[in-house]
């Protein structure tokens, strides 16, 4: 019988290929009945159970596009990966912090995302999706209107204001 800390490399294993490979069934496989996700973008935002997560998961693989994992730290029941994808044609970066159950199952997972125009582009694509696909049309549309004016300022700033406030080369 594998050890806990085998079972554990073994779920992260497939773990990074389900999410390397969009397929929300098979990261679904990884997860303990009673997982819990918070969101990079707000403490209002958390996902309870494989069934909220496995709609969560579903879009978000069509929001973010070309994801690699390039780093993997873990110990225990604890792991952290990060990867490389892209949102709308914005670069993103995203840390994981994934705690494991007894029978080597994610049950907790922590996000952490960069740069901020990446996040609020995944904002205004993953918000909408989500509050479609529970019927509420409505409120895709408010969420789609209300965040892209935080999208554009931050991506304006990224490319035009941030620059002007790196050190002057002497």
């Amino acid at each position: 019988m594998p050890s806990t800390s085998q079972s554990t490399a073994a779920t992260v294993a497939r773990w990074r290929a389900a999410a390397e490979n969009a397929d929300a069934d098979a990261a679904i496989a990884c997860l303990s009945p009673d997982v819990v996700l918070s969101s990079p973008l707000t403490e209002q935002f958390r996902l309870e159970g494989r069934e909220e997560l496995g709609d969560f998961l579903s879009q978000a693989f069509t929001a973010v596009e070309d994801i690699h994992f390039h780093t993997e730290i873990g110990q225990g029941d604890a792991y952290s990966l990060a990867y490389r994808a892209r949102v709308r044609n914005q670069p993103f970066e995203e840390v994981q912090l994934l705690r494991f159950d007894d029978e080597a199952r994610i049950s907790e997972i922590s996000l952490y995302g960069r740069p901020m125009p990446a996040l609020t582009a995944l904002m205004i694509t993953l918000g909408p999706k989500l509050a479609r696909r529970q019927g509420r049309r409505g409120l895709a549309a408010l969420l789609r209107v209300s965040s892209a004016p935080v999208h554009n300022m931050v991506s304006f700033g990224d490319r035009r204001i941030v620059p002007m406030t790196r050190p002057r080369k002497r």
